[in-house]
């Protein structure tokens, strides 16, 4: 079914949950459904809400985007996708995602990515979580690099999932982004939610998300001015970084869709890296922390940098 405008709640349904609710009413997968309310893209009376808000009668529903419908088959594995693993153990796998990798299947990507290369690898995750993208317990945008944890038993989907909700999961980026902060340190604290302009982007606004992402200037650079920092998520949005740090005047350098690409420095992808990430083991609650090192295009960039400031 296509989606034709908002949805008033009929008594029938009252008391539901908004994602069986919708899925009831436009006859979607209600996996596809909860993808969206994840995303940010469902409202209720104006609100973004989560997947598990109960309805009631007279509401109005509203959908920011469109449901991926690629079809329920699960997805296969492919040993052709190279998969930089970490660490693992019995119940996680932590991974080393490249720029240009999409994380799992979904809207104009059926195949090809690290999910069809972890399954290849580890058969036993087609089991956890979610079967459209088993084991994902948290993702990065296809051109952004760096570590990724990955849940291998359903205790470790079900305990990353917690601490993710808890805010107890280290990840720290490294980020060149335009401008010279006005201070060394700080905290962007600002709603995200899908941008009612272009709806495959997200935006601040004030029905959105509660987000917020930590920042600590690393080096700043006068030739073009630009500045290094490191990156604290303290919730997970999509695209939480790049919207917050052009909400406040400073676009990740590379980064198209948010005002980022420019001409003084060339680079095909947007400047982020997760490099450090750090959690409790599931069962053991042994404290695991990982770094990873910034990846050659991005290395490049800041020896280039170095170069033309020394």
């Amino acid at each position: 079914m296509t989606f034709d405008g908002p949805l008033t709640v009929p008594a029938t349904l009252a008391g539901d949950r908004v994602d069986r609710a919708l899925s009831f009413l436009t006859g979607w997968p209600r996996a596809a459904v909860q993808v969206l309310i994840e995303d940010g893209a469902v409202t209720v009376d104006g609100n973004v809400v989560t997947k598990s808000h109960r309805l009631q009668e007279g509401s109005v529903v509203d959908v920011l985007a469109e449901p991926d419908l690629g079809g329920d088959a699960p997805p296969t594995p492919d040993a052709a996708v190279p998969v930089d693993v970490r660490f693992a153990d019995d119940d996680v796998i932590v991974v080393a995602k490249p720029g240009g990798l999409v994380v799992h299947p979904g809207a104009g990507h059926a195949g090809g990515t690290l999910v069809n290369g972890l399954l290849a690898r580890f058969p036993e995750i087609s089991a956890v979580g979610d079967p459209a993208r088993p084991g994902i317990v948290h993702r990065l945008d296809r051109d952004t690099s760096g570590l990724l944890a990955v849940a291998r038993s359903a205790a470790g989907y079900e305990s990353l999932v917690d601490q993710l909700a808890r805010r107890s999961v280290e990840r720290l980026y490294e980020t060149l982004v335009w401008g010279q902060l006005s201070a060394p340190r700080g905290v962007i604290d600002a709603p995200i939610g899908r941008s009612e302009a272009r709806r495959t982007r997200m935006a601040v606004r004030s029905a959105g998300k509660e987000a917020r992402t930590g920042y600590r200037v690393v080096e700043v650079f006068e030739t073009p001015r630009c500045s290094r920092l490191e990156c604290k998520l303290e919730t997970g949005r999509t695209h939480q970084i790049r919207v917050h740090l052009a909400a406040i005047g400073h676009p990740v350098v590379g980064d198209p869709s948010y005002g980022g690409a420019r001409e003084p420095i060339a680079l095909a992808r947007p400047f982020l890296h997760a490099a450090t990430l750090g959690f409790e083991q599931p069962v053991t609650g042994e404290p695991l922390r990982f770094d990873d090192p910034l990846p050659d295009d991005l290395a490049a960039v800041l020896a280039a940098l170095s170069d033309r400031n020394s």
